[in-house]
């Protein structure tokens, strides 16, 4: 079975901040297919983007602006982007790094 883990988990409110997959996808992953497999290793690592993180400059990749109608980072805990001048999503591993929103 393919998998993006590295062996460094650590649930950071939602998302794993060693592979930067969601906890759905965690749990869920030995229940999807190889294609479906792909695609998420493949936007995790910039191999599919649909944009470039205004934070890193790395390919990221946003369901939304893919066509859906929701995104994989909704079911994070919120992050604060207060000092985030572009509205453009950031990666998975810029949006691990930030703190999060006080509520």
């Amino acid at each position: 079975m393919k998998t993006p883990c590295v062996a460094k988990c650590k649930n950071h409110e939602g998302i794993c901040s060693g592979c930067f997959r969601t906890m759905t996808e965690i749990t869920g992953w030995r229940l999807m297919n190889d294609e479906k497999q792909t695609k998420t290793i493949d936007e995790i690592k910039g191999k599919r983007s649909t944009h470039t993180c205004s934070s890193c400059g790395k390919p990221a990749y946003c369901d939304i602006s893919a066509g859906k109608s929701s995104c994989w980072c909704f079911e994070l805990a919120k992050r604060d982007t207060s000092g985030i001048e572009s509205p453009d999503c950031l990666c998975r591993e810029c949006l691990t790094k930030l703190p999060l929103r006080e509520v």
